[in-house]
């Protein structure tokens, strides 16, 4: 696992503008049913990362024009909440990423919401480049941190890792504190996993 300093990595520097994989009509990427970007690059290299092949830059395809238009025709079905960011790490794609999300505040304003996990921690975001604030002002939720394994549970609600937080991201730069999500809701028992062979 690495630890960057602030502004070490750049979005400028790392992103090729590529995209992992997008996944419409979800449930697992945040509250909802969810339209998911997975974006491609991630030198974070956390131990256990469960998208590995999504840490390369150059995989996937180039992000491009129809697919932006296709997560749009998605996003406004009714039924559709909002879209999540993720990867890779969205905050070294912030060229595509932001490019989405002006583009559904503009179709959408805010009846739309906007998710994001990040590697980075919320307070190292605070001191980073100008197009990483400007990415996290203007997103709804932020799961943020590096997954770690020796902290791993699968009882906690749309994280890896417990020292990874949920995050109201308006509400914190509003209070200039760390704000968590008011709908955090991890669970108190581990269910083991049905066989199927166990089933018939």
């Amino acid at each position: 696992m690495r630890n960057p300093k602030p502004k070490e990595w750049l979005a400028s520097e790392f992103s090729q503008q590529y995209i992992a994989d997008y996944k419409a009509f979800n449930f697992v990427d945040g509250e909802g049913v969810r339209n998911s970007l997975y974006v491609s690059g991630c030198p974070f290299a956390c131990e256990g990362c469960f998208n590995a092949a999504s840490q390369n830059f150059h995989y996937g395809k180039p992000f491009t024009q129809e697919l932006e238009d296709q997560l749009i025709a998605d996003t406004a079905l009714d039924y559709v909440q909002g879209i999540t960011l993720l990867g890779g790490e969205p905050f070294l794609n912030t060229q595509v990423c932001l490019r989405v999300i002006d583009r559904i505040r503009a179709e959408f304003g805010d009846t739309k919401d906007i998710w994001s996990w990040s590697g980075y921690t919320f307070e190292e975001l605070l001191q980073d480049s100008e197009d990483k604030l400007e990415m996290l002002s203007k997103i709804d939720i932020l799961v943020d941190g590096r997954f770690d394994i020796s902290k791993k549970n699968l009882m906690l609600q749309f994280r890896g890792s417990f020292n990874q937080r949920i995050i109201d991201v308006k509400k914190s730069l509003a209070q200039g504190e760390v704000v968590i999500w008011e709908k955090l809701h991890d669970s108190e028992k581990a269910f083991e996993q049905i066989k199927k062979s166990e089933l018939i």
